[in-house]
């Protein structure tokens, strides 16, 4: 995927304007447009359609859906933590903090290294708050920071042995 400095970059060479042009264009200041051309500052889909629409052009923004590369291990997490999440609400969730807090406390004691330690941290609060979206995003999750929670996940032992193997059927 093509980075949003590189767009602008190319819109800025093929039309010959200047940081300097695109700053009195746009009224962005030329320092920023400097930041967002070397990436040292953030921008926006929106900020780069409204600066390339100075220059005549606008953002399209292509979605598709691409399958991720998961390890087998990663997949059967998933698949596990997927099973649990459609089991997830506030009841289940009262009724499976005892296993949990258990667990964690049990994770704790042999869980050494970042960034499994902030990890077991997150997980905590998660479960203190009683936060649902938070977990179900944690459960479902492909992105790294998903994988690495899922890695010392406190939630074995709630999926009953046929729950489980319906899951791991699934990851295959």
């Amino acid at each position: 995927m093509t980075r949003r400095s590189d767009v602008l970059r190319d819109v800025m060479t093929g039309t010959g304007t200047t940081q300097s042009d695109l700053a009195r264009l746009s009224g962005v200041h030329q320092p920023s447009i400097s930041g967002f051309l070397s990436g040292r500052v953030d921008l926006s889909d929106d900020q780069l359609d409204r600066l390339l629409s100075c220059m005549g052009f606008r953002l399209e923004i292509v979605r598709r859906a691409v399958a991720p590369r998961l390890t087998r291990s990663e997949r059967r997490s998933w698949q596990l933590h997927r099973r649990l999440s459609t089991l997830l609400d506030r009841e289940s969730l009262t009724a499976w903090t005892p296993t949990i807090r258990r667990n964690l406390e049990h994770l704790g004691r042999r869980t050494t290294g970042q960034p499994h330690e902030r990890n077991l941290a997150r997980w905590q609060a998660l479960i203190d708050d009683g936060n649902l979206p938070g977990l179900h995003r944690v459960l479902t999750g492909l992105d790294l920071d998903a994988i690495e929670m899922r890695e010392v996940s406190p939630l074995s032992g709630l999926l009953s042995d046929e729950q489980r193997r319906e899951a791991l059927r699934q990851a295959s």
